[in-house]
């Protein structure tokens, strides 16, 4: 187990291992596979996963909230975070378990603390799709976020970490069994980025490897054991989960 650089063209993609993280100078360390003989694991795994409700005007009115005045924030356990691949389990005590296709950013080597914008800029250090998994029944039921939204497995990262990427206006797409759920920009969000890691990190320091989810664009279903749910972000790529 350990990281690596997915390098190649679409048809032909490899994975290089490197020695260490990846947060400083890459270092290769010989062993290179295709990427179909390798097993993604979540690229990264973070400290904190520090979320943000309601950064989308569509999706907060289909669930009869107001656009926040501030970033929502609210946190998912590490014990959450699964890979590409990995399957999503649904839990016994709901019985309505929703997906939410997210654009994650990920902090790099610096860090975050008291940042300004342009410091909030460089300490990214990529991007990567997730999936907000939430219980949306208990969620309700306990008005705050932390049970509907913290089983185990109820965060999907990957396939990877994207890194050099303008992502002020990227599609977001999220399909069950290949049927689009949800469909929306990184343009329409409330609070970009950067602006997001600014905020958090003025309240809570955001650790090299942290990741900040920036909200869900409008068309949240639910799902069933079952069902193969995808997110899909361009310029970034496509993560999968099975629900059981």
């Amino acid at each position: 187990m350990s990281f690596g650089v997915v390098e190649g063209e679409p048809d032909g993609l490899t994975v290089a291992a490197i020695e260490g993280h990846p947060f400083g100078p890459i270092t290769f360390a010989g062993p290179r596979w295709a990427l179909a003989d390798v097993r993604l694991l979540s690229p990264i795994l973070p400290s904190k996963v520090v979320c943000v409700g309601r950064n989308y005007v569509e999706h907060a009115a289909e669930l009869g909230n107001e656009v926040p005045k501030e970033p929502l924030l609210f946190l998912k356990p590490s014990t959450s975070v699964i890979g590409h691949g990995d399957t999503i389990r649904l839990p016994v005590q709901s019985k309505r378990v929703e997906h939410e296709a997210e654009l994650a950013v990920v902090i790099g080597a610096t860090g975050a603390r008291n940042a300004d914008r342009a410091a909030a800029e460089k300490a990214i250090f990529g991007y990567t799709c997730a999936n907000d998994v939430t219980a949306r029944d208990l969620q309700r039921a306990d008005v705050q976020f932390t049970r509907g939204k913290g089983f185990d497995s109820f965060c999907p990262i990957g396939p990877w970490i994207t890194t050099d990427l303008d992502v002020s206006d990227r599609e977001v797409r999220c399909e069950v069994n290949d049927e689009v759920r949800q469909l929306g920009r990184t343009k329409d969000m409330v609070f970009d980025a950067a602006t997001l890691v600014s905020y958090v990190s003025h309240i809570m320091t955001l650790l090299p490897g942290d990741v900040v989810l920036t909200g869900t664009p409008a068309g949240v279903s639910q799902l069933n054991s079952g069902d193969t749910v995808s997110v899909s972000i361009d310029g970034i790529g496509t993560l999968t989960n099975k629900v059981v």
